[in-house]
Parts: structure tokens; sequence; C-alpha cells
């Protein structure tokens, strides 16, 4: 079945301009302003907010109706949630180290890279069944893992895309492959 996805990365927040792992935060006013000044998305079968109250913000500022979905949610960075990146590089510069070479590790007691993209990949699979057009609001981290399974690319290359705030990122399936479109 055809399908074409839209993410949409959530707006700026504090831990994003800070370097920090994240935690439920809000957008910043700034954030709400840019998501409220977007040019107008093109209409969808499906909307899907991840459960994180940035994203549902940004759903908010930018006038769309999402019904929230768990499998949308960041990346569970476990202890290290809301602590920054220097902070656990000074603590456990051996865990960080680890945790960004190898995709299968979790020594932050949350979430590996490689289930991030396991259950990003299933999502992706549930939609196409469906088919239509999805939009789809969540994490530079859920994207991330939704780009390295469209490419069919190892999970290290998660480390390889970068994903900005209210960054828009389409994608399309034939029920066999995806592929990743770029508008002109």
């Amino acid at each position: 079945m055809n399908m074409r996805l839209t993410w949409i990365c959530h707006g700026a927040t504090a831990a994003s301009r800070k370097a920090l792992f994240p935690i439920d935060e809000p957008l910043e006013a700034k954030a709400t302003e840019e998501a409220g000044r977007m040019v107008a998305l093109p209409r969808a079968d499906r909307i899907a907010v991840s459960p994180a109250l940035r994203a549902r913000q940004t759903v908010d500022a930018l006038g769309l109706q999402a019904r929230i979905d768990p499998a949308l949610g960041d990346c569970d960075h476990g202890r290290w949630a809301g602590k920054s990146i220097a902070a656990i590089e000074a603590e456990e510069p051996e865990n960080l180290m680890a945790w960004m070479t190898n995709p299968e590790t979790v020594p932050h007691g949350g979430e590996s890279l490689v289930d991030l993209r396991i259950r990003v990949a299933n999502w992706m699979d549930n939609e196409t069944a469906l088919g239509g057009h999805v939009i789809a609001v969540s994490h530079a981290a859920v994207i991330r893992a939704a780009i390295t399974h469209a490419l069919q690319a190892p999970p290290s290359s998660f480390w390889l895309v970068d994903i900005e705030p209210l960054a828009v990122i389409r994608m399309t399936s034939n029920g066999r492959r995806w592929s990743l479109r770029f508008p002109h």
C-alpha cells in the first residue's frame, strides 16, 4: 500500500539549547511562535504526536488535531534524563562513549538506540498497512531512527543524521521499501 509520511520535529526547548538529555519540558516561547509561522502543511489522513509536552505544544502551535501515540515517544534516556552531556562525560566517560559507539548498549538504564529503531520501524510498518498520508510530530532521535530505517543504514549511522527543531522530513513507502522525499 502506498503511504506518505511527514515527520515534524518538535520545537526547541531549554534542554535542546543547553545540550541536556531531555525531560518532559515545554517549548521555548520563541519555538511556539516559530511553529505558528510554519508554512501550511498538506492535508493528512492521520496525525499522530508523541505524548511529550514539547511535541503536543508543537501540534497546538501548528493548529493540528492529533492523536497521542506512545510509539512516537522520545528515546528513554533513563537516569541521564535532565543531565547535560558534559556532566555525563565527566561522571561516566566510559558509559557515554559506549552509548555513542555501540547502539545496543544502555548504560543509562533506558532504551538502546537499536530498540528505539525497532520501535519506530514497527510504528512505520503499522502505519504503512493503513496507507494514505500521515503527519507525525515527534523527536529528533525518533526521526533519526526512522531515517536510518528507511535507508536500511547500519544502526551506527544514527549519529550521522542531524535533525533541527521544527525540521520537516518527508518519506514515502510503496509497501515494500521506504524512500526519502526532498521537496523542490
